[in-house]
């Protein structure tokens, strides 16, 4: 028993050597697991997700059906966000952001940063280059269905384009965790059930 002890404190250590200290521990040893969040707007909500919001520096998929207020519930916790002195980005890859019922949900229009890609990888590339800048506190990604990949817009009508988009997705989803969780950004990606 003693030996493995030996060698788990040994392992521990050149792990904090290489990594740094606290890239591992004993998950009763990690100081209050309080986790920040970012109100919705809606207490009712807030509420239910019993941390009072949308947690920091997680990535958040919010999906439904056609008009159910996907939008509507990402802009109002951007204005939440706002209120308390974040800033945050829309990447509009529907390219159907309206400002004026932005503003109307309490959207700081004028501090909002939007890029409206032509080109999924466009749109994935803005979002990390906002996310790794460490500046961002919201990023809100409308909507996973608009972010078509190069290949399939340049290509012909008719090509077949299987597994394109969930590659994309997949790849940028392993590139942007890590620098979501270390700039404590939150990233919303809207979806549609189809």
């Amino acid at each position: 028993m003693m030996d493995k002890q030996k060698a788990l404190d040994s392992a521990v250590s050149q792990i904090e050597k290489a990594f740094g200290k606290g890239s591992v521990m004993k998950l009763g040893q990690r100081s209050a697991m309080e986790i920040e969040a970012v109100s919705t707007g809606s207490i009712g909500l807030d509420m239910a997700l019993g941390i009072g919001g949308l947690p920091k520096g997680r990535v958040i998929e919010v999906f439904g059906p056609e008009s159910s207020g996907k939008t509507t519930l990402t802009l109002h916790v951007i204005a939440e966000a706002q209120k308390k002195g974040g800033t945050c980005a829309f990447i509009d890859a529907e390219h159907a952001l309206d400002p004026v019922y932005a503003k109307k949900l309490g959207v700081n229009i004028d501090e909002l940063i939007i890029s409206q890609p032509d080109t999924g990888e466009q749109a994935l590339e803005i979002a990390d280059t906002l996310v790794r800048s460490g500046a961002i506190d919201v990023l809100v990604i409308d909507s996973v269905a608009a972010l078509v990949p190069k290949a399939e817009i340049e290509g012909e009508m008719g090509d077949s384009h299987m597994g394109l988009q969930a590659r994309l997705m997949s790849q940028a989803l392993r590139k942007l965790t890590g620098s979501i969780s270390k700039t404590n950004c939150i990233i919303i990606f809207i979806n549609q059930i189809r």
